[in-house]
């Protein structure tokens, strides 16, 4: 068993009520075509997070962001071209932060429903240590050292804080929402 499937299995201890979205046998990302389109590798905990489990929504508040079989070049694009960071940084709203693919520049992977937006730093060159930066809707930046499952297990194990959250983040009892794969 690798230590990214260890990560998720943290995450799914910690946040139990995602299990039920779990896709047997794995989602069949093409990663290889997404990080060709995107221009870089992704964290490996991300890459298990993927295959394992659809876009999930955390207490109709959190939405973690991963691509659709199918749709990766989208999500790839999607990706490089972030309207909101690109305009929070020509406004020089970022604190130092930068876009992708600017190196060292910010993928996002979650953002929350008040406007709470989870990147991951692209800096160092190792995807797997990317450090996790949150920019919450009070315009406040927070870096974390740790990759996107450790983050979100740290947030629903209740060993991270982030500050700026509301104060029922997270809840008591996280209910958890997949989005399906397919699409209408």
């Amino acid at each position: 068993m690798t230590d990214d499937v260890l990560r998720v299995e943290e995450l799914e201890a910690a946040l139990p009520a995602m299990t039920r979205w779990r896709v047997p046998g794995g989602r069949n990302v093409d990663w290889a075509a997404l990080e060709e389109g995107l221009g870089t590798a992704l964290p490996s905990d991300f890459r298990a997070l993927a295959e394992a489990y659809p876009v999930l929504v955390i207490d109709d508040f959190l939405s973690v962001s991963v691509p659709r079989p199918g749709t990766e070049e989208l999500w790839a694009s999607e990706a490089k071209e972030d309207e909101v960071l690109q305009d929070l940084y020509d406004m020089g709203d970022t604190e130092g932060y930068v876009p992708f693919p600017q190196p060292g520049g910010l993928i996002g992977w979650a953002s929350s429903y008040s406007g709470d937006d989870f990147y991951w730093k692209t800096s160092p060159a190792d995807p797997d240590a990317w450090p996790v930066v949150v920019r919450t809707d009070n315009a406040e930046w927070f870096e974390f050292p740790a990759g996107a499952v450790e983050f979100l297990t740290g947030v629903y194990g209740r060993t991270i804080d982030v500050p700026g959250m509301p104060g029922n983040f997270p809840s008591d009892d996280p209910r958890v929402l997949g989005l399906s794969d397919s699409v209408d």
